[in-house]
């Protein structure tokens, strides 16, 4: 009571201030809470004005701010809640802020202006709030490539104003939502053109209503979900529809609906990999197929449709692999517009005649695994990709260019990149810069297009990527964004059957973007104001952070005449926050009570399990910190700074007074690692000190919390990386390179620990990259030390991930070091196919061994290897030999398996045959031996500091 009278003061003041302004006092107040939940914010957001001193990404009518755009502005934090006050916002863009995340909050339905809700490419989490379903007036939606998990929300079926309706890449669950006898569901979104679903895990059947007459949808992907049952007749009703995709469903069966020929405006039909059934769908009539795919189904078995040679518009016919027979005829190969055929694992037979007019575009024919007995080509050779391995006709000496497979017949094409041709200009820019295709040196805006459903299929074609970058710098430069160029790199089908191709927009006029100039481009790209040429089809895009040059606009003259005045009240209002502040300190100060000691710390013999005269770990360079230390130093643990989860608790992001980056792991209440864990991984991480092994900083034991303290590893996991959700990206001789750090690592534990450690959870989420992409095994909790003898086994309770665990070690309790051994192999596996060890019932080491045929190159395990790889020998060199090394670590007894030290070797040998050099002859180490040696490179065993084990210093780096 007695501070009333000064914050009420205080107030008026601020009040007084505020008024000046240009901005309305609500969307100030709204925007400075905002601002106040990131860690960053753009450089200008500062004052009480937002409208008038043009904040960055601000745009106002009058004095109420109507659009926030601040796409790829390296946010960090979460949505505050205070977005409700802004009752006049139209546009919310904070795409390409992957730091940014947290809960979407409920208060975001408040906005009943808001037109464009745009969040592509961040982190935000949790379910989406069904509030959004009150937003009348909203015509865009674009949640994708977050961490939104839980059901769609029935509400948004009454969006009735919707156009663009994106929630892909995300892990939403459950099933499409339909009228529910009470409320409106996605089947009452008629005016909504644009269904994107895909990269999801929904569930159930695909029910008839979400189809009907009156819907204008022209793109409905629901590719790489759960969905089961059958394609309901009812989506003969979608005579506008464009774009279909319900590929990769796995369980989807049942029969096509016979009136899907009723699609006539249909260019991308995508049903491959699921389990459908009954006849191959007739496609009689649907004259604007482009690009058809059915591959792996269980269709009846035919012979080849007549509507093979009907469809005037198709590019691209893939039907891999079910069972169609009869002579392919020859008018499909004379196709106008045909570029690749697709066809091996059928029964097609007889004579393949190409004749001599095929069509001018066509690429690719691959027949592999058919029955063709006889080849005529009329007039000359086709001298394209023709694959015909398995066929009768390879078995008669004949025609043996192509009898091989495809990289033999017609080695893969160099990926497109822009030409730059700049000769006689300087060769090299600044780290930082790049050389623009108009030879000039500049900081480019980079990130991924994914077209999600391309009419073409031949990459080799240089037309349809110079017709791209055409296009988007005239539609740019139209939209007044101050560009000079843009390139275009390495185009490619990633695994979702997705045309990813990497983008680089230049600027115009200097060497590097200003912070506005990043969000216009970003709103041009997150708002899909961009349409690319139709042959590209839908897309979206994904940025990388870009490191902005500030600009801080000059002040304006039209508020000079306001500047006494704002001194005056800023000087008043200074003091009067001074006499307010120390009222505060001293009423705290008189409240608080001194703690006790007790309460300040637990000391480690309450973490003793089995009340050793020795509690106290052995510790070497590890530091305590208290609580407040830490809180500190994350930001009271915010939600921003949260960069993931395990077993022991979340792990924080801090910032250390020195400016070193820390990464702070907290035990959480109900955690599934104890004080035990705990214990372990100070005691083990405490005595251990390699490159390749993650280094603990510290510890706290305060105010009932447990935390550790490490190096922060700024690129992730391994596992972000293969499943391409860190953005980096790991070609073969990376992924080799990652691997050996990962072998040696582990090497060390196991051979010059003394005594030697056993990790118990090797796998690709513990397994951390740093910036230059060395590997840094980490996650200590579960890891046992094997005795004082160095070798032998320990009985214990079996922990460990399923997937990697060593089934001996299972069966037996008895763990060895050559379990980690078993973990590891299925890490090798692991890293050539980008798959999970064990999902939905199918285990990568059974695919493997079911795949692998060592009498054909890669051993035959093409269609099981990450696409991002490129399933070339020359390009995969060593595969092979990699192969056997993982199937050797997998064996299923113990004994079988090498050592660690082993491997280490064998991948440093396989990396020389790859063409890389695993690294130079004074960082090298021999893992043949248990001699105690110093792991580090140039030092002699003298240097030791007790049993085999290195002193507490830490490499150099």
């Amino acid at each position: 009571m007695e501070l009333s009278p000064w914050l009420i003061l205080f107030g008026v003041l601020v009040q007084a201030s505020v008024i000046l302004a240009d901005t309305n006092v609500q969307d100030t107040a709204g925007l400075t809470g905002i601002a106040a939940s990131w860690d960053t914010k753009p450089s200008n957001w500062d004052g009480n004005d937002p409208c008038g001193d043009k904040w960055i990404g601000i745009i106002c009518i009058q004095d109420r701010v109507t659009s926030i755009r601040l796409s790829s502005q390296s946010l960090s934090g979460t949505l505050s809640g205070d977005i409700q006050s802004l009752s006049e916002l139209q546009y919310l863009d904070l795409s390409y802020n992957k730091d940014l995340g947290g809960s979407l909050p409920s208060s975001i339905g408040s906005l009943s202006n808001l037109q464009n809700l745009i969040l592509v490419g961040c982190s935000f989490a949790g379910e989406i709030p069904k509030e959004i379903g009150q937003l009348s007036k909203l015509i865009f939606l674009s949640l994708n490539s977050n961490r939104f998990t839980g059901h769609i929300p029935l509400s948004l079926g009454g969006l009735s104003k919707l156009y663009w309706f994106d929630l892909a890449e995300n892990k939403l669950t459950g099933g499409l939502p339909v009228f529910d006898g009470t409320n409106p569901g996605l089947d009452n979104l008629t005016n909504t053109k644009h269904f994107h679903f895909g990269g999801n895990q929904l569930s159930g059947t695909i029910p008839s209503q979400i189809f009907n007459s009156h819907m204008k949808l022209i793109h409905f992907l629901v590719d790489n979900n759960n969905f089961s049952g059958s394609i309901p007749p009812t989506l003969g009703l979608l005579n506008v529809l464009e774009v279909l995709r319900f590929d990769n469903n796995k369980q989807l069966s049942g029969p096509v609906p016979t009136n899907i020929n009723n699609l006539t405006k249909l260019a991308e039909l995508h049903l491959e990999n699921n389990q459908l059934t009954g006849p191959l769908p007739d496609l009689t009539g649907m004259t604007a197929l482009s690009f058809v795919d059915m591959s792996n189904n269980t269709f009846n078995a035919s012979d080849a449709p007549a509507w093979f040679t009907a469809l005037p518009s198709l590019t691209s016919l893939y039907l891999e692999n079910l069972q169609i027979g009869g002579q392919l005829p020859q008018e499909l190969f004379a196709l106008s517009a045909i570029q690749t055929l697709k066809l091996r694992g059928n029964r097609f037979n007889g004579t393949l005649n190409i004749g001599s007019d095929f069509g001018s575009q066509l690429q690719t024919i691959d027949l592999q695994g058919n029955q063709i007995d006889q080849l005529t080509v009329g007039g000359t050779q086709y001298n394209k990709k023709l694959i015909l391995l398995g066929n009768p006709i390879c078995n008669q000496g004949n025609n043996e260019q192509y009898c091989k497979t495809a990289t033999q017949s017609n080695p893969a094409a160099p990926p497109y990149s822009t030409s730059k041709n700049c000769s006689g200009l300087p060769a090299t820019c600044l780290p930082s810069q790049l050389l623009s295709p108009s030879c000039t040196c500049a900081v480019p805006y980079k990130g991924t297009l994914f077209f999600r459903a391309p009419s073409f299929s031949d990459l080799s074609n240089e037309s349809y990527y110079l017709l791209l970058e055409k296009d988007m710098k005239t539609k740019f430069l139209s939209y007044k964004a101050l560009i000079d160029s843009i390139a275009l790199h390495n185009p490619f089908f990633d695994a979702n059957n997705n045309l990813e191709i990497s983008l680089e927009v230049f600027p115009g006029g200097k060497v590097q973007f200003g912070e506005q100039d990043i969000s216009d481009i970003g709103f041009i790209l997150s708002n899909q104001t961009y349409k690319p040429p139709p042959v590209f089809g839908p897309y979206y895009f994904i940025a990388q952070s870009y490191r902005v040059a500030t600009e801080v606009p000059a002040s304006k003259n039209s508020k000079a005449n306001k500047l006494p005045l704002i001194v005056g009240v800023a000087a008043g209002g200074a003091v009067v926050i001074a006499v307010l502040l120390l009222v505060i300190f001293f009423i705290t100060r008189r409240k608080r009570e001194p703690k006790k000691t007790e309460e300040r710390s637990q000391s480690f013999a309450s973490l003793d399990m089995k009340s050793t005269s020795t509690s106290v770990p052995q510790l070497r360079g590890a530091r305590t910190f208290t609580f407040a230390e830490l809180k500190k130093i994350t930001n009271n643990f915010s939600e921003a700074n949260d960069i993931g989860n395990g077993g022991f608790g979340k792990v924080y992001r801090g910032t250390l007074p020195t400016g070193q980056l820390v990464a702070v792991k907290r035990s959480q209440e109900g955690s599934l690692q104890g004080s035990l864990e705990f214990r372990t991984e100070i005691e083990l991480l405490s005595r251990v000190h390699h490159k390749n092994v993650v280094s603990l900083m510290g510890f706290c034991l305060d105010q009932g919390e447990q935390m550790l303290v490490y190096e922060y590893i700024p690129n992730g996991t391994l596992k972000e990386s293969l499943t391409g959700k860190s953005g980096v990206r790991l070609d073969w001789k990376r992924r080799l390179r990652v691997i050996l750090g990962t072998a040696k690592g582990i090497a060390y534990l196991h051979e010059l620990a003394d005594p030697p450690i056993v990790h118990r959870d090797i796998k690709s989420s513990n397994v951390l990259l740093d910036e230059r992409l060395n590997a840094k095994v980490s996650d200590f909790g579960l890891s046992k030390l094997l005795g004082e003898d160095g070798r032998g086994q320990v009985t214990t309770q079996v922990k460990g991930t399923m997937g990697y665990l060593d089934p001996e070690y299972y069966m037996t309790q008895q763990l060895t070091e050559k379990s980690d051994v078993y973990s590891f192999g299925v890490l090798l596996l692991e890293m050539i196919t980008a798959k999970k060890p064990l999902e939905r019932g199918r285990y990568i080491v059974r695919e493997v061994l079911a795949a692998l045929d060592r009498s054909k190159d890669l051993y035959g395990l093409h269609d099981l290897l990450d696409p991002v790889l490129g399933a070339s020998p020359t390009s995969l060199g060593g595969l092979e030999q990699y192969v056997d090394l993982a199937l050797r670590c997998v064996e299923e007894a113990g004994a079988d398996r090498p050592s660690m030290g082993e491997a280490v070797s064998e991948i440093e040998r396989i990396t020389r045959m790859a063409g890389g050099a695993p690294e130079s002859a004074s960082e090298s180490m021999s893992y043949a031996s248990r001699t105690p040696r110093h792991p580090y490179g140039g030092d002699s065993p003298s240097e030791y500091s007790g049993g085999g084990l290195p002193s507490s210093r830490v490499e150099p780096k």
